[in-house]
């Protein structure tokens, strides 16, 4: 039987996309030039940034819809299922735990995690937690996970379907998925699942899924620098 593995970190990687700036330029002189528009993608998009932070300082939001980035990302279920909050501009394909069987791979929180939470809802913080905390934490952890995976196995072994073998395995356990997005849907994405202080609006995100966005805000501040520019010089507000 495999022995449970356990891992702090999200991972992300860009695997296909047709993002630039001139995408959304493109997109937005339509409006004025009509066909004459296409000649956007065969000229220099720095020329045109004023009206990139035009369209992100005024709302225009639809120009910016009109490229595609697709991410693999590995990450404990339990981020997946805030992420599928984000329903509008985002396509998901997640890894089954009724077609295959899953890995013993879980998550625990690394030493930087802050674990202790003071406030109430909607207005709270971390703090970091004694070193006490934190192995208890790593403990409590690996102990429920050791024991899920071992039911999981015996289930199996008993001829149990895996979709109701799975039942016992925690929402720690690593899954995988694709996910798909334009700059806008992503921008959204960021504007809540990142805590920037240039934010016009604060959030107050889990850190496994801010980890997750960091990674991709990165990827696509690449592809797209004048875009990515815009959102942050106008307080991270998706258009």
């Amino acid at each position: 039987m495999s022995t449970p593995t356990f891992r702090s970190d999200i991972s992300v990687d860009l695997v296909r996309h047709c993002a630039s700036d001139s995408d959304v330029l493109f997109a937005a002189r339509v409006s004025t030039a009509g066909e004459e528009s296409l000649d956007e993608l065969s000229k220099d998009p720095a020329r045109s940034k004023g009206l990139i932070n035009y369209l992100m300082r005024d709302r225009h939001g639809s120009p910016f819809e009109h490229n595609s980035m697709t991410f693999l990302v590995t990450a404990p279920i339990f981020v997946f299922r805030e992420w599928m909050r984000h329903r509008i501009g985002w396509s998901f394909n997640e890894e089954s735990g009724r077609y295959r069987e899953l890995r013993p791979v879980f998550y625990t929180p690394g030493p930087d995690r802050h674990l202790v939470q003071t406030g109430k809802p909607g207005a709270y913080e971390f703090t970091a937690g004694t070193t006490a905390q934190h192995q208890a934490a790593e403990a409590h952890i690996w102990h429920a996970c050791d024991e899920a995976w071992e039911r999981y196995q015996a289930m199996l072994d008993a001829g149990i379907a895996r979709e109701l073998a799975r039942t016992v395995l925690p929402v720690g356990t690593y899954s995988s998925m694709y996910a798909t997005c334009n700059a806008r849907s992503l921008m959204h994405f960021l504007s809540l699942r990142t805590k920037d202080e240039r934010a016009k609006v604060p959030s107050f995100p889990q850190r496994e899924i801010e980890m997750a966005g960091e990674q991709m805000e990165h990827l696509w501040a690449q592809l797209m620098p004048l875009t990515h520019l815009a959102f942050n010089n106008h307080g991270r507000v998706a258009p």
